[in-house]
């Protein structure tokens, strides 16, 4: 598992789509320090970015990845390797290899602002490790789609589609529902229903660290009033790795059924 996953990050270094990918989070960094000159603001800033556009980098990759390197994959499955060694090789070298490019890109501006002499390099490091809990959560979420659909075409239309119902569908759905049914107690359907969605824990969980009350919806007012602060935190953490357990169990249970 260990040379396959080597093998995935150096294929994926060699792709010129990291580092594009390494160069858009370098230049946003830049240009967001540039416009605000200031490194907390930049910070709440960067999180509307990274909440929405690492998910839907995090998809695309691993979708277009395991395509691609099908014929090669089918290759490795008629040697006498485990199928679970081929495929977690994989998905951990392209989710390193995304978080690196993530980590690289907006450190190397920050630090160069002065980050370690900033007070917002607590809220910084959180941002980093949402948007890298992130990149695992939907390479494993596309991993599964692709493993389910041969079609490449109807892989890659189910991936986009599973990202934008997460990250815009989903919201408007549970606002709608939060209107329609505002004469109610709703306090234990949010935390529920927000479990449910990566996308707004991951944004929850940050605003409870930056304690933004202006930023925090209904759904964070009620998650920091419930579990205060730091229960917040430490449960929200619990149900990111949740998000990352639950698919890799289904891949794994998923390659012991099908026929390559």
């Amino acid at each position: 598992m260990l040379k396959i996953l080597k093998y995935s990050i150096y294929d994926l270094l060699r792709s010129r789509w990291s580092y594009v990918y390494f160069i858009f989070y370098l230049l946003i960094g830049f240009v967001l320090l540039f416009l605000n000159n200031d490194i907390n603001k930049a910070v709440i800033t960067l999180m509307n970015i990274i909440i929405v556009l690492t998910p839907l980098i995090g998809t695309i990759f691993g979708v277009m990845y395991y395509y691609n390197s099908k014929e090669f994959t089918e290759l490795l499955l008629a040697q006498p390797i485990k199928r679970n060694k081929i495929f977690m090789g994989q998905y951990i070298g392209i989710s390193l290899s995304l978080t690196l490019s993530l980590v690289l890109g907006l450190g190397i501006p920050f630090v160069l602002y002065g980050l370690f002499r900033s007070t917002a390099i607590f809220d910084f490091s959180l941002l980093i490790l949402v948007g890298s809990f992130l990149n695992f959560i939907f390479v494993a979420l596309a991993y599964n789609i692709a493993l389910s659909t041969e079609n490449k075409i109807k892989g890659f239309g189910y991936a986009i589609l599973m990202w934008l119902f997460l990250a815009v569908i989903y919201d408007g759905l549970f606002m709608i529902s939060l209107m329609l049914f505002n004469e109610y107690p709703l306090d234990n359907f949010s935390l529920i229903a927000t479990m449910f969605n990566p996308i707004d824990l991951s944004r929850i969980l940050i605003l409870l660290k930056l304690d933004i009350s202006a930023l925090l919806g209904y759904t964070g007012a009620v998650f920091k009033d419930f579990f205060g602060t730091n229960k917040g935190f430490f449960l929200s953490f619990l149900v990111l790795c949740l998000w990352i357990i639950i698919p890799l169990f289904r891949m794994s249970r998923k390659l012991r059924k099908k026929d390559f």
